[in-house]
C-alpha cells in the first residue's frame, strides 16, 4: 500500500509541473512583446561592439559602403564550413566597398579567437556578448547573414550556409555603384 501511495504522490508533481510548465509556455507566447522584425527594404539597426583587437566596430560608421553581416557560432558546423569561403570573398571584395563584419553569439573571446586563428580569418570579427545585436536582427539559427546595402538598407536576409559562388553573388550585390 506504501508504494502505491508514494507512485500516486510522484505521478500528481510530475503532472502538476507539467501543467505549470505548459501554463506559463502558453502565458509567455500570448503576452510576447511583438518583436518588429528586419525585413528587406528595411533600415539596418544601428549597434556598436568590440572585435578581439579591442577596436570598436559601429554599423553607421560603414555607410557607404556594402556590409556582409554574419552572424555565427564556434559550435555550428555550417558556420565553420562558410567561414574560409567568407574570408576568400572579402579579400576580393574589401577593396571595392563591401565590408565583411562576423557577430559571434555571446561566446568567450577565448574561444572566438582560437576559432578565427584556427581558419585564419582576417576580416573583423565582432562578439555580441549580450545578444542585444542578435536580438535587434531578429536572428533565430544560424548562421544567418544580412546584407546592408550603401545607404544602410537591408538589402537580403540568407539563412543556412552559404558556398563561395553565394557570398561573391551576394557581395556583389551591396557592392557600391
Amino acid at each position: 500500500m506504501e508504494k502505491k501511495k508514494k507512485r500516486l504522490v510522484l505521478r500528481t508533481v510530475i503532472l502538476a509541473v507539467l501543467a505549470l510548465a505548459i501554463g506559463y509556455t502558453v502565458y509567455g507566447t500570448a503576452t510576447k512583446e511583438k518583436v518588429e522584425l528586419v525585413a528587406v527594404g528595411s533600415e539596418a539597426p544601428d549597434f556598436t561592439l568590440v572585435d578581439l583587437n579591442g577596436e570598436k566596430h559601429k554599423l553607421s560608421d560603414y555607410k557607404g559602403q556594402g556590409v556582409f553581416l554574419n552572424f555565427w557560432g564556434t559550435w555550428c558546423k555550417p558556420c565553420e564550413k562558410e567561414m574560409p569561403a567568407m574570408d576568400r570573398q572579402y579579400q576580393i571584395f574589401k577593396d571595392q566597398g563591401v565590408q565583411t563584419l562576423a557577430v559571434n553569439i555571446a561566446q568567450t573571446d577565448f574561444e572566438v579567437q582560437n576559432f578565427v586563428d584556427r581558419y585564419k580569418l582576417s576580416f573583423p570579427v565582432v562578439i555580441d556578448k549580450t545578444k542585444s545585436v542578435m536580438t535587434a536582427y531578429n536572428v533565430g539559427q544560424l548562421p544567418a547573414t544580412v546584407l546592408i546595402d550603401p545607404e544602410g538598407k537591408v538589402a537580403k536576409i540568407i539563412t543556412g550556409e552559404m558556398t563561395d559562388a553565394n557570398i561573391a553573388s551576394y557581395m556583389e550585390l551591396v557592392k557600391p555603384k
